[in-house]
């Protein structure tokens, strides 16, 4: 069986004079041996001129297509007369692979340098100079499908619309007509499907070439075992558990990629690159075997953060990716954050947390995780022990539920005083997220969705905590393109009376993650002299990203935030807002984010301005 991508295509000429010459160049032409020629420009002052092409589009295609007409353009790093030679004879090739793809095989091209053909000079030896460059083509005749047909094709698969009678006969349309022709069989379990004959027939005086194909399905088959080729430190049983290869069932490549994205995202692997066998296996099963190289089993990891507004944030980690040899992972997090700030005092946090992947299925984790956090905001104080048990659903990549059992103990003072609470909670999360790049999206949508019921033990009442984040993009435009985002945010505590509500499940409003422009936490609910969180809590904002470069960006901003007494929006809290402009320079490891806000409304609105730096877009 040949593999899908080496699919050539072998053409017969019919004509009225074999022995004439336009009928000889398309041979040629068809068969790789047309003759093209360039004529090119000095390394300073490149200009290539192009001469010939009657239609707008193949001119188009060919400028785009040709690497010679690239190097003599850029404004910086300006190529060498070797690069230029190598340049100019590298795209026979390429500009005659433009030309089959719009349609023309009995056409010639010629590739000048200086009046020599850029061919018969040596590499080694080019001109000491280049001070013209020409590119000459002779378009000759444009080919449409005469006959196209493909057979036999599985059932609902869709070929593309440009293989029919009387549309351009290009090379790629071909290509990729086979290829979905294997694919659509693919899909349906025939793993080794394969092209097998191709009646390509060129008329020249018609100006059309008939296309013929073949394919043949091949058994329908069943996976096999998955073979692990490579030594790894987690056990062979645990590697085919998580990647969860349905054996005995119908072939599907759809289930090849599902497999590999498990093991891969249990962060136990640096490579993970699963493969069919070459033949086939008793009673029509298909073995499939996997290579993987282990990542290092231990990491240690430290930061650093400087903030004018919340001082110095020190943190480190220490993970594990193997802890039983079953891939699961445990992680130690210690953070102090506030240091020398003025945003509250100090705050604290130490966790740790075990996951396990593949535990109930292939794609539901097992987590448990212990933590220890201090909280000193300028509203309130509270010292917390979590405790907490569950599973993570990954329905698919974009879609991810999450439910546990959880215990909280916590000391608690606001502005009605110091509290103890107990609580179990039963944490809920639905998670959706569509977009094309999470640090810089720029179309798509993201939403997540978290409900924490809790019945209290002991210092509340019983009650649920709910908050939803909606984020949708839109882009317009390619040359500069023109980002709308929006974010909506809504939060609520139902059940207990604010004195008797957690403390920290409570909203504020203000600061880079709500409201910018506005002090961080400003916005909450006046108790007296003092100010408390609210029970709801509204959230809006919206973007306007402009690229200015490939690398700069500008950005406008507005956000508006409310927090209630109320359990639910009733409009008799408070509102305040904030608007801004934004500086974006895009890197490999997404932008890196520059805001300058002024608040614009709200109780304590002033003339303050709030600077915010971050990498990746503010939401």
């Amino acid at each position: 069986m040949r593999d899908k991508a080496d699919r050539n295509i072998a053409v017969q000429i019919k004509g009225s004079s074999v022995k004439s010459m336009a009928l000889e160049r398309v041979w040629r032409v068809i068969t790789g041996t047309a003759l093209v020629s360039i004529t090119a420009a000095s390394v300073n002052a490149a200009e290539v001129s192009l001469g010939g092409v009657t239609d707008e589009g193949l001119e188009s295609a060919l400028r785009g297509g040709s690497l010679l007409i690239e190097q003599t353009t850029l404004e910086e790093n300006k190529p060498s007369n070797t690069e230029i030679l190598g340049a100019a004879q590298a795209d026979y090739k390429r500009l005659l692979a433009v030309m089959y793809d719009n349609g023309y095989f009995g056409g010639s091209i010629r590739i000048l340098v200086d009046g020599r053909e850029a061919a018969s000079i040596p590499q080694v030896s080019p001109p000491a100079s280049i001070s013209n460059i020409e590119i000459k083509v002779e378009e000759g005749p444009k080919f449409a499908f005469g006959r196209a047909r493909i057979a036999p094709l599985a059932p609902d698969t869709e070929i593309p619309e440009e293989f029919a009678e009387g549309e351009t006969a290009s090379l790629s349309v071909l290509k990729s007509t086979v290829s979905e022709g294997i694919d659509g069989w693919r899909n349906q379990g025939h793993a080794k499907a394969a092209l097998v004959g191709q009646e390509l027939v060129a008329d020249h005086p018609a100006r059309r070439i008939s296309a013929d194909l073949t394919l043949d399905p091949g058994p329908r088959l069943r996976f096999g075992p998955l073979v692990i080729e490579s030594e790894s430190a987690v056990r062979p049983e645990r590697i085919r558990e998580i990647a969860g290869l349905p054996e005995g069932q119908i072939y599907s490549p759809e289930e090849i990629r599902l497999s590999t994205d498990r093991l891969r995202r249990t962060g136990a692997f640096n490579a993970v690159a699963l493969s069919e066998a070459d033949q086939i296996g008793p009673d029509n099963t298909l073995p499939v075997s996997a290579q993987i190289i282990d990542a290092p089993q231990r990491r240690l990891g430290f930061g650093a953060e400087l903030s004018t507004l919340e001082g110095l944030t020190v943190s480190a980690f220490w993970l594990h990716r193997n802890l039983l040899g079953g891939a699961e992972r445990l992680r130690f997090d210690a953070e102090i954050t506030g240091i020398g700030g003025g945003s509250g005092g100090t705050d604290y946090m130490l966790g740790a947390r075990f996951e396990r992947p593949a535990t109930f299925n292939e794609d539901t984790d097992f987590y448990a995780l212990a933590s220890l956090e201090q909280l000193d905001e300028v509203s309130f104080f509270s010292r917390q022990l979590d405790l907490e048990a569950g599973i993570e659903r990954i329905a698919s990549p974009e879609r991810t539920y999450t439910l546990g059992l959880g215990l909280r103990r916590a000391l608690t003072r606001d502005a009605f005083g110091e509290n103890q609470y107990t609580l179990l909670t039963l944490p809920l999360t639905a998670q959706f997220d569509y977009r094309d790049d999470p640090l810089n999206a720029k179309d798509g949508f993201f939403i997540r969705a978290e409900a924490l019921p809790f019945v209290a033990l002991s210092g509340s009442d019983d009650g649920i905590r709910t908050f939803v984040d909606a984020r949708g993009y839109k882009t317009f435009g390619e040359a500069r393109p023109v980002t709308f985002a929006l974010r909506g945010q809504m939060g609520s505590v139902y059940g207990p009376d604010l004195s008797r509500a957690p403390a920290d499940y409570l909203f504020y409003s203000g600061g880079g993650g709500t409201v910018r422009g506005q002090d961080y936490q400003i916005l909450g609910v006046p108790v007296g002299t003092d100010t408390t969180g609210g029970r709801s809590f509204v959230g809006v904002s919206a973007e306007v990203r402009v690229g200015v470069t490939d690398s700069i960006g500008i950005v406008g901003f507005a956000d508006a935030g409310y927090i209630g007494e109320e359990e639910f929006y009733d409009g008799s809290g408070e509102w305040h807002s904030g608007a801004g402009l934004g500086l974006r320079y895009n890197t490999a490891i997404g932008p890196i984010r520059v805001d300058v806000a002024v608040p614009t409304s709200g109780p304590e609105a002033d003339e303050d301005f709030q600077v915010y730096i971050g990498i990746g877009q503010s939401f």
